[in-house]
């Protein structure tokens, strides 16, 4: 067995394609430094990220792949799937291989999987601008807790930086404890300790770091939607089947 030691990043990765080419060794499996690695292993290298070399490798996809087919390669490096450095290597590779790639094969099993991958995170970047709820803190920011199955947060950015241009806000992966701030201008990363972690994965912030409109408005909320809520009228199956109950603790009526 052939084992690549990388960075857990991107650039990382294209940097073990461009390895592997030049020391002509091909892995059948690629760890992290964290992860752990099989009891026995003939060969073990540790990659170097190189920005160039994972930049020309990047470029020579772009001569075979459509922007379509790329963009599934990066939701599928964002899905966080144990296979998913070993399946982008193999694409990668029979693309390299083929004269005019092979995004249309849709006979090879790793197509198949790219696409049914990226499928599934698109669809959770989509439910997740759909039910992220903003909280006004007590120092103006608008905050969002969320937890997505995937690392999608870099997808969903773009739609928010629109929508919401001219107020600050956070949007908080509490899954992997790091957060988008959107100052007005630039967006940065953030994270939380582990004690106000806690806190935010309940979902709700507790009423004194709550500005006062916010208390009132979410307590109006639930008010009216208690006010209008005809109980015979209630489906759950239903109301699960439009509406995911794992989003339920951030929406404020169902709490």
């Amino acid at each position: 067995m052939i084992l690549f030691i990388y960075d857990k990043t991107f650039d990382g990765l294209l940097s073990c394609v461009f390895f592997a080419y030049e020391q002509k060794k091909f892995p059948d499996l690629i760890l992290s430094d964290s992860e752990q690695k099989p009891l026995f292993v003939d060969e073990q290298y540790h990659v170097i990220t190189e920005k160039e070399k994972s930049l020309r490798v990047w470029k020579a996809l772009e001569k075979k792949l459509s922007k379509i087919a790329r963009n599934m390669m990066l939701s599928v490096w964002l899905s966080e799937l144990p296979e998913a450095e070993m399946l982008l290597f193999r694409y990668i590779r029979k693309n390299i291989a083929h004269p005019q790639g092979i995004e249309m094969n849709f006979g090879d099993d790793d197509v198949l999987r790219i696409k049914d991958i990226a499928q599934k995170v698109g669809n959770d970047a989509r439910k997740l601008i759909q039910f992220v709820r903003f909280q006004e803190t007590a120092d103006g920011i608008y905050f969002a807790p969320v937890t997505p199955r995937y690392n999608v947060l870099s997808l969903i950015i773009p739609h928010f930086k629109s929508r919401y241009a001219g107020q600050p806000w956070i949007i908080y992966d509490t899954n992997r404890n790091i957060g988008l701030y959107y100052d007005t201008h630039s967006v940065s990363e953030v994270s939380f300790s582990q004690k106000d972690l806690s806190e935010l994965k309940l979902g709700k912030l507790s009423d004194e770091k709550l500005s006062e409109e916010e208390a009132l408005f979410q307590k109006m909320w639930r008010e009216y939607f208690k006010s209008i809520t005809i109980k015979e009228r209630i489906n759950l199956k239903l109301q699960r089947q439009h509406m995911p109950q794992r989003y339920w603790k951030y929406l404020t009526e169902m709490q």
